[in-house]
């Protein structure tokens, strides 16, 4: 589940780069517009996805702590790991939304491109770094799990 929800995270980077390059060319703005769109809802997708999972492997850190009577503090280093995903995740998600709706003031005359275009690559460095910690978030996450299933002798 981890490496599906990591190649959706890349999947809408990778989208967001692209739509910048389209949008940097002036020459398809229908693609940079449907690639914007699209890469916009994928991100969202899946950085909220992300969070979830993060509070689900939480849930069943706890759960096992609870039903089998394991003291220890890997709850709470679970929940520490988790903890920068949601903040670096919200502002992605903020932003890269931010960027799309300006996107559409653009279309329309409203705003200056340079905006929108500040904006964006504001996103996508926003997303780069969301990447760095959604991943080390999953592999201390992994850690603690495998901690627990070893004392839970699975």
């Amino acid at each position: 589940m981890a490496a599906a929800l990591l190649t959706a995270v890349g999947i809408g980077l990778l989208g967001l780069v692209t739509t910048a390059l389209f949008g940097l060319r002036g020459t398809d703005i229908s693609r940079h517009i449907s690639f914007g769109f699209f890469s916009t809802m994928v991100t969202m997708l899946a950085h909220s996805m992300m969070m979830f999972y993060l509070i689900g492997k939480g849930k069943a850190v706890k759960d096992a702590m609870t039903e089998n009577g394991i003291t220890g503090d890997y709850f709470r280093r679970i929940a520490g790991a988790r903890k920068p995903v949601f903040f670096i995740g919200m502002l992605a998600m903020g932003v890269t939304m931010i960027a799309a709706i300006m996107g559409a003031s653009v279309d329309t005359g409203v705003l200056p491109p340079v905006v929108h275009a500040m904006i964006a690559y504001g996103a996508i460095a926003c997303n780069l770094a969301a990447v760095k910690i959604e991943i080390d978030a999953l592999a201390e996450s992994g850690r603690i799990v495998d901690e627990v299933n070893r004392l839970l002798g699975s």
